[in-house]
Order: C-alpha cells, then sequence, then structure tokens
C-alpha cells in the first residue's frame, strides 16, 4: 500500500546544550515500514456452513489494535497470521493485542470459510507501509539521518504504526499535484524496492529515524541546529526536491513561532517563492521533512499543509527532530 506522507510531537528538553550539526538534506527518498505485530484496520463477516460469522468482533477486538503473538507465536504479516489460521483448524486460540500501549489476551476460535475453505478472524489486518517522503538531515559522523518530522501512521485508524523494521530507498520525483485552497496537491514518484539506503530504528511522533548504511551517501555542507530560542518570524528557506532528484532552495516566511505545543506544529511558514508557487501552488503532500533554514542553521522541517491555504504549511523545531531521535535510540 503507498501513502502520501504529510500530514504531532512532544517538545522535549534539549539532551545537549551546545549547538549539534547535520548536513540538510531535502532529498525525496522512498520509506518502507513493516509493523511490529499486525494492526487491524477493520472487522467483516465470514460466511460459514452456519451463517454469518466474525470471530474477530466476538471476541472484542477492535480497529486500531495491534495483534503480535497468536498463543505462544509472535506474529509481524499477514501471512504468519494466515498460516497459523490454517493450521489451528478452528481451534481455540489467545490473541495477544497491544491497545493503548497496554497488552491484553483474548480468546476466540477461526471460524472456516465456506466460499473457499479457509480459516478466517473476520479481521482486515496491515502489516506494512510505504511511500514518499523528504530527507530532512543526516549527522555526517555517525549517518544518524531524521525524515518527515512526524510519524507514519495508518491510514485508515490513524494509529502510530509500530516499528519492527524499514528502509529508505532511493527516489525520484515524477510529478506533482498542484495544490490549491481546499485541496492539498501531492508529489507524484517512484522508489526502488530493491536496493536500501539506509535502516530506520523509530517512527515515532517527531519523525522517523535511522542509520544510513554508508555516511557518506549524501554529501553536503553541515550547519548547526538552532535552539528553539533561536527560531524567529521573519525570512527562512526550505529545501525540496519537487522534481527528478534535484534539490533545490526556496525563500519561505517564518509567520508564527509557537511555545509548548503538543504535537509537531511548532512553527507557521508561509512559501513565498514564486518558483515553488508555480511549481506546487505551495506546501504538498510529499514535501513533509524538507528541512527549513534560518540565519545559517537548521530550524526546522515542514510537517503539514493548511488544507484552506494551500501556500502555508507548519513545521516541527528541527531541535525537537534531534531530542525525539536520541531519545527512541535510547529505548
Amino acid at each position: 500500500m503507498t501513502v502520501a506522507l504529510v500530514p504531532g510531537a512532544q517538545a522535549a528538553e534539549s539532551q545537549n546544550s551546545a549547538p549539534r550539526s547535520v548536513i540538510p538534506l531535502g532529498r525525496a527518498v522512498g520509506i518502507k515500514l513493516f509493523a511490529q505485530g499486525v494492526l487491524v484496520v477493520g472487522l467483516s463477516d465470514i460466511t460459514t456452513d452456519q451463517g454469518l460469522a466474525s470471530p474477530a468482533r466476538a471476541c472484542g477486538l477492535q480497529e486500531g489494535d495491534v495483534i503480535t503473538h497468536i498463543n505462544d507465536a509472535q506474529v509481524s504479516s499477514i501471512e504468519e497470521v494466515q498460516t497459523i489460521l490454517q493450521d489451528l483448524e478452528g481451534q481455540e486460540m489467545e490473541l495477544t493485542v497491544l491497545r493503548d500501549e497496554e497488552s491484553q489476551e483474548v480468546t476466540t476460535r477461526a471460524a472456516q470459510c465456506s466460499t473457499d475453505g479457509a480459516y478466517k478472524l473476520g479481521a482486515w489486518i496491515r502489516d506494512s507501509m510505504a511511500g514518499i517522503g523528504t530527507l530532512t538531515f543526516v549527522d555526517p559522523e555517525t549517518g544518524l539521518f531524521g525524515t518527515l518530522g512526524h510519524g507514519i501512521n495508518d491510514v485508515d485508524t490513524a494509529v502510530l504504526m509500530k516499528l519492527q523494521s524499514g528502509a529508505i530507498t532511493p527516489a525520484s520525483v515524477a510529478g506533482v499535484v498542484k495544490g490549491v485552497n481546499g485541496r492539498p496537491g501531492e508529489l507524484r514518484g517512484a522508489f526502488s524496492s530493491s536496493q536500501d539506503l539506509g535502516t530506520l530504528y523509530a517512527n515515532t511522533e517527531s519523525g522517523v529515524f535511522g542509520h544510513l548504511q554508508d555516511p557518506g551517501t549524501f554529501t553536503g555542507t553541515p550547519v548547526p541546529v538552532a535552539t528553539a530560542e533561536e527560531v524567529h518570524t521573519g525570512q527562512a528557506t526550505i529545501l525540496a526536491n519537487v522534481a527528478g532528484t534535484e534539490v533545490e532552495e526556496y525563500t519561505v516566511e517564518i509567520l508564527k513561532v509557537y511555545s509548548n505545543t503538543s504535537d509537531t506544529r511548532d512553527l507557521m511558514l508561509r512559501v513565498t517563492d514564486p518558483r515553488l508557487l508555480e511549481k506546487t501552488g505551495g506546501i504538498v503532500q510529499g514535501m513533509s521533512g524538507s528541512p527549513i533554514l534560518q540565519d545559517g542553521k537548521l530550524v526546522g522541517a515542514v510537517t503539514h499543509v493548511l488544507i484552506d491555504h494551500a501556500d502555508r504549511g507548519y513545521g516541527i523545531l528541527a531541535q525537537n527532530m534531534l531530542d525525539q531521535a536520541a531519545q527512541a535510540q535510547n529505548t
């Protein structure tokens, strides 16, 4: 399944009082995420010889639940779930389910479908997601990278996908659906599913983080990361990849800087560059993660587009992204 990666982030205290230098990127990449467990995205009825049945609904499963185990077997893919259900042939089984970060067990039996003879749970499940986003930064010393500036959530349930594994891959932007007020635009492109540039270690509300296989994959001039106190309203620029693999710098204006936000809307910006307005109409889906620069420092990343104002969007502070990357690495 392909998702548009642009839609929030606890403003953590800075883990490091000294400014940190990273390379701002703005490159489009493919992002592949494989979930920890399988996510329930819907419930359904199964036609059996005895009539309609829904074991998932009967045992209390809900949309947004994550099934991590069937009996003692860990499951992380749709294929694993299907195999276990066929092997059990309708025997009673215990499901371990994560709901609102709490683990619980429910007991049920799969029902045999009279149409194809397969044993089914009566739940639509998802185990992976993929799409195009924008790399925000890379640490030239460690190869640590951050992208998106927000987490990858399931498109049906809005639940943050729990990461088991994932990777970023090369991508190229083939076209743009221009945004207009009331209808967000989007970047359209393709990415390689066979060549990985780096592996993911965290999918968080403040961004997706990982390590490059080769820290020298992306080159550029490191810049300091601005502290929250250094970010101000006024002129700034963003780096964006809206055609092919070419990254260009465009002018924007930071309209507001918010304090003590509970999501990734730390600042509001407006695109002022006529070139970008002509190409995209402003902020579009797929630009999530585009780095925001001001006064020679990385101040943040684009995260959201304002639906009613296509030329405007929100951004997260880069300091908050780096703090979250460090916190996730230490847990």
